[in-house]
């Protein structure tokens, strides 16, 4: 696939995305958004990638959210079944997905690290949803995503005033899981990202599965139910079931085969 707005980079297991518009501050317009769905479709189908990193190309942004300016001249607006980037309307897909973000996250960029697994966030990133700003509203997932991951009310204070956060209250609210210096944010997503794949991809999937289902019902019947979840029974029909607990008896760290 000839990538225009957006690079892939494999390190083993794992799959870094730059959105790469840094001209416009990683903005995206509608032909971004059709490539990097197809980006996030080839990861999701690849059994050999076992996690992704998602960032943005320079040293100011991550994302700067939708192409306001592409909007304003009359190019045409909307993205493929994965949402916003590929992503935000991504609901199938079981891999760990973490955000580095290096700099502005502002609107649908912010909608994309909410949609990511992790956020690792560098000292200069700044958040926010100002949509309300431009007669607009965070509607690819922020308004609803923010609410369940940092409470209601904390959400509203964000939502409704259009405010920037910087990383450091971000990780004081609750969304941002790490802040690095300035600069650092790629690497220690690498970090992390190399710590997840330490453990079984099939275990990774089936724990990410049963989160997402479970926070959907009830306690009770969360635990009912998992055992019937996907990729819960592939994780215990897989060689790694296996593996796992022969390599602890034997002391020897496990070699993990995805499947």
């Amino acid at each position: 696939m000839d990538l225009k707005f957006s690079k892939v980079t494999r390190k083993g297991p794992i799959t870094i995305i730059t959105l790469s518009r840094p001209e416009v501050y990683n903005a995206l317009h509608i032909d971004a958004h059709f490539e990097l769905n197809k980006v996030f479709d080839d990861f999701s189908a690849d059994p050999g990638q076992w996690v992704a990193i998602v960032t943005g190309a320079g040293d100011k942004a991550f994302c700067a959210g939708n192409d306001l300016k592409w909007q304003a001249a009359g190019g045409k607006r909307g993205w493929d079944k994965g949402g916003f980037a590929g992503l935000t309307s991504r609901f199938d897909c079981d891999k760990p997905i973490i955000a580095a973000v290096n700099g502005v996250a502002m609107g649908g960029g912010f909608e994309i690290a909410l949609a990511c697994d992790l956020i690792i966030a560098s000292e200069n990133a700044t958040f926010a949803l100002p949509e309300p700003r431009v007669g607009l509203a965070a509607l690819a997932g922020g308004v609803h995503r923010l609410p369940r991951q940092i409470g209601l009310k904390r959400a509203m204070g964000m939502i409704l005033t259009a405010r920037h956060v910087s990383a450091k209250e971000g990780l004081e609210l609750g969304f941002v899981n790490e802040v690095v210096p300035a600069g650092e944010a790629l690497a220690a997503a690498e970090r992390w990202a190399e710590t997840i794949c330490k453990n079984s991809p099939m275990s990774i999937r089936a724990s990410k599965q049963a989160i997402q289902r479970g926070l959907e019902v009830s306690l009770e019947q969360a635990i009912a139910e998992q055992r019937e979840y996907p990729a819960v029974k592939a994780m215990a029909a897989s060689q790694d079931y296996i593996e796992g607990p022969k390599a602890f008896a034997e002391k020897r760290p496990p070699k993990w085969l995805g499947r």
